[in-house]
């Protein structure tokens, strides 16, 4: 159940408020695995407690029939919590994997030959040649280039290729298990981003009804495109999150571009991405992204590794916690814990780690201040008011918050395109909206039907209902946005500074 009840809770992001003075508000919102260390529905409830805003369901791993089991427990919980807390749904794709080995691993020694063979038996492998899972290698790779296996960790380098083996060298070795993924350096192993395994999964994705469907080694737009077309042929509307791991996509602007207006958000998956264009270059590329996005009025999730020591460790290193705060002055919507919270030892803690290092990346006015739109053009009504909403309460010091009231999502998602320190409050009746509005940064997704009251009494019921739970105080201003015809998408055509009074 979605938690109708919502609109009687008094939490600004996770924080509660005490009396008649609202605390500040976590504005990053935290995605969090869900695996064999927290799908239960005490964890659940206590993940939801310390922070979480978006529960990723895996299918890497499990079974469409588990997660669906999952997302109930969670929308359950959700209720009892009388929060809104987004699903969403992470696609395997294309992950190329070598095949097994006799022995389960082998050990590489720098120097040596090693095969890469499509007609080895999967299982056959040992210290000189393995079988390759994906067929199409040998026609995508040259000599001289540079394979990486298991994230990185080896490296060979090809010395020759034929129709169905890719010989190489071993430049760095070490310990190799089955099934571990390859990489080329610079990018170019070009698998359909939909697996016969997605297009399986896609089938079955009624039945768990994500909030978003994240895209896995998104290559083009069409990859988008037809991920929502299957949806909708399954009656679903999810967002769609398009995972950037492509080494090509992010060395092509124009490319990249296409692929961020064609879907709902991105995901900054910075496994297989540094892998490819390495660590080094990772670092300004995961803020050109983030940048970008939100530029092109796009939600961004910033992934992979964030507070990785803590899948064993009840402390998060110094590092990590700068790591989480470096995406937040970037100003990414999200911030995702993988295995931190599917496996790990400390999944309540880590959640908690994570929103202290957001919140105290947020007191610096860096987080708070816009630096582009100065010079663009508005293309709709409802971008000129949702855009101007945000330029007066940034700019007006009684303003304690904006209310979006809103059918689609629209407007609000549009106001957390620009970085502001206040709160934006969401005010819906749709509950799939409220669940989207989950990953947008510094959106308060409330439930709120304006439909139930007569037009002339719908901005005194507003201030009423954000009084009584507690977002706001007596002598506030606080800017309101709305439809002259509630209840109907798209229709936001107004804007007014009201006093609480």
């Amino acid at each position: 159940m979605t938690p109708r009840n919502a609109n009687n809770m008094n939490t600004l992001g996770g924080k509660q408020t005490v009396g008649n003075t609202p605390k500040v508000n976590r504005r990053t919102k935290i995605v969090a695995t869900v695996g064999p260390g927290s799908d239960s529905e005490d964890v659940l409830g206590r993940l939801i407690h310390a922070g979480v805003d978006v529960f990723r369901l895996n299918f890497s791993h499990g079974s469409a029939e588990g997660h669906a089991r999952v997302a109930h427990r969670i929308r359950r919980q959700a209720g009892h919590a009388g929060r809104y807390v987004g699903i969403l749904a992470d696609l395997q794709g294309p992950k190329i994997r070598i095949s097994g080995f006799r022995e389960g691993s082998v050990s590489l020694i720098a120097g040596d030959p090693f095969c890469l063979d499509v007609n080895i038996d999967p299982n056959e492998g040992d210290n000189r040649r393995v079988g390759i899972e994906y067929t199409a290698l040998p026609r995508q790779v040259a000599i001289d280039d540079v394979l990486l296996l298991d994230d990185g960790k080896l490296r060979l380098r090809v010395d020759d290729v034929s129709a169905s083996a890719v010989e190489c060298t071993v430049i760095i070795g070490g310990k190799l298990s089955s099934r571990k993924g390859v990489n080329k350096l610079g990018g170019g192993l070009a698998a359909p981003a939909l697996t016969e395994k997605d297009l399986a999964d896609i089938a079955h994705m009624a039945t768990i009804e994500p909030d978003f469907v994240a895209v896995s080694f998104v290559s083009n737009r069409g990859d988008i495109d037809q991920a929502r077309q299957l949806l909708a042929d399954v009656g679903l509307k999810p967002s769609i999150i398009a995972k950037i791991e492509r080494a090509e996509v992010v060395a092509d602007f124009e490319l990249l571009d296409t692929i961020i207006t064609a879907s709902d958000g991105i995901m900054v998956a910075r496994g297989d991405l540094g892998v490819e264009v390495g660590d080094a270059q990772l670092i300004g590329i995961q803020k050109d992204l983030i940048s970008r996005t939100r530029k092109l009025d796009r939600l961004v999730i910033t992934a992979t590794q964030m507070m990785e020591s803590m899948i064993t460790n009840s402390m998060p290193t110094r590092a990590e916690v700068f790591d989480v705060a470096n995406a937040v002055l970037d100003g990414t919507d999200a911030v995702m814990l993988s295995a931190e919270t599917a496996v790990g030892s400390f999944p309540i803690e880590v959640v908690a780690a994570m929103a202290d290092a957001a919140l105290g990346a947020e007191c610096h006015p860096v987080a708070r201040t816009s630096r582009y739109r100065l010079h663009r053009e508005f293309t709709t009504p409802q971008e000129a008011i949702a855009l101007s909403a945000m330029y007066g309460a940034n700019h007006f010091a009684g303003v304690r918050g904006i209310a979006a009231l809103t059918e689609a999502g629209t407007t609000p998602t549009m106001m957390s395109r620009l970085s502001s320190g206040l709160p934006i409050f969401g005010l819906s009746r749709q509950d799939k909206t409220l669940q989207t509005l989950a990953l947008c940064r510094g959106v308060i997704p409330l439930y709120f039907d304006a439909t139930a009251f007569a037009p002339e009494d719908v901005e005194a019921r507003v201030l009423e209902f954000l009084l009584d739970g507690g977002y706001l105080r007596r002598g506030d201003f606080i800017i309101m946005t709305k439809g002259s015809t509630v209840g109907q998408t798209g229709m936001t055509d107004s804007m007014k500074i009201l006093l609480v009074s």
